[in-house]
């Protein structure tokens, strides 16, 4: 079985150019927490998560969140994120994105999700074009009704 067989064919994503207001918007309107980053082609160019949004909008505040108890006040966050929030998604995004070719095998997908604690990964043709996502929910879901078992199990 493969990223192939798995994969949503949802190709919700975001253009670089597009703004961080705009990466909200489509994140609530579809339920996501991330989003693959595309170019005109579809060519896979980034990747951009609430995480990489909270980390721009109080630069330093997760390393400090993982060490001690500081917790900044909502007027920080606030002020933070609105002098973020029509900027491009270009200049927050991680601009080399994990991601899994349509041929890799499920356990490679799963490993690549769990290793690197992902909640969508985005799949790719051997074009570096965008073609799906495999979410991690998705994959737990299929694996406890035990969709995933491999053929030469």
């Amino acid at each position: 079985m493969t990223a192939l067989d798995i994969m949503q064919r949802d190709l919700t994503a975001i253009m670089k150019d597009e703004s961080i207001d705009r990466f909200i918007i489509i994140c609530k309107r579809h339920g996501l927490s991330a989003l693959p980053v595309v170019d005109d082609n579809f060519k896979l160019v980034g990747y951009l998560s609430e995480s990489g949004i909270i980390s721009a909008s109080l630069p330093g505040y997760l390393s400090l969140m993982e060490s001690s108890a500081f917790i900044p006040d909502s007027h920080q966050f606030f002020t933070g994120l609105n002098k973020i929030l029509y900027k491009p998604v270009s200049d927050f995004m991680v601009d080399k994105p994990f991601k899994v070719n349509v041929d890799d095998t499920v356990l490679h997908v799963a490993d690549v999700i769990i290793k690197n604690k992902l909640k969508i990964i985005p799949v790719v043709d051997d074009q570096n074009r965008l073609v799906g996502i495999i979410r991690r929910i998705g994959l737990l879901s299929q694996a406890a009704r035990g969709e995933l078992i491999q053929e030469n199990e």
